[in-house]
């Protein structure tokens, strides 16, 4: 079951007592443009996470658990690599393991690779439908495999009536364990970013059709 923080009025968190509760907290990336406008949108993003998740803690209870997409280890290991890829994201974790939470390591890293490398590898033109079918076929069994690692993760880690907060994609496939309440953490700046990475994805397009020789199709974007 998903509850959506802004829709959900008054909860009677005497109901939520001794359940498994996942705080889930959309994963937003910077993509690499010279724009203040994106930072600033990303700084309140996160602003407001800590707000919306201060909220539930004083119903729930405490975070006890953080888990990440694209971590494989846990702990100050764990952390110090987050704050490589996601300085706003690592300020909100580290504070939360200060405060009593465990940073447990997600991903299989064999997994996790894995699917980075044929993505890289669905990226290139193919000659042969049978390759890329067979590649996007081989893909699309890795990223099960990854999501059913991280439910898995959360399932072994997350005890009975703690409170644990995941940080993902949004169009992430991950099936939770059946007994785990999930709250769907959106904040107002979640769609400034949605709407200002529409803008930015458009823009790139058009840039990218712009500048393709007379005649020759121009490369898709990177998806980011």
């Amino acid at each position: 079951m998903s509850q959506e923080l802004g829709r959900v009025e008054r909860p009677s968190w005497e109901s939520f007592r001794g359940k498994r509760k996942l705080l889930l907290v959309p994963r937003v990336y910077e993509p690499p443009a010279d724009a203040d406008e994106v930072g600033d949108i990303i700084r309140r993003y996160w602003d407001q996470v800590q707000s919306q998740v201060a909220s539930l803690e004083s119903g729930l209870g405490p975070i006890k658990h953080i888990y990440h997409e694209s971590l494989t280890d846990g702990g100050e290991q764990g952390l110090g690599y987050l704050e490589t890829v996601d300085k706003r994201c690592h300020i909100f974790a580290q504070s939360k393991s200060q405060a009593g939470a465990t940073f447990e390591a997600t991903e299989d890293e064999e997994i996790l690779v894995e699917t980075i490398d044929l993505q890289r590898c669905l990226m290139l033109p193919f000659t042969s439908n049978t390759v890329a079918t067979k590649l996007h076929e081989w893909f699309t069994d890795g990223i099960r495999r990854r999501y059913e690692h991280i439910s898995k993760r959360i399932d072994e880690t997350l005890g009975e009536n703690e409170v644990g907060l995941l940080v993902i994609n949004e169009r992430h496939q991950v099936q939770f364990p059946a007994d785990v309440e999930v709250f769907f953490v959106a904040p107002p700046a979640l769609d400034e970013f949605r709407r200002w990475l529409d803008a930015w994805i458009a823009k790139q397009q058009v840039a990218s059709t712009e500048s393709a020789p007379a005649g020759e199709p121009a490369d898709e974007p990177e998806s980011v």
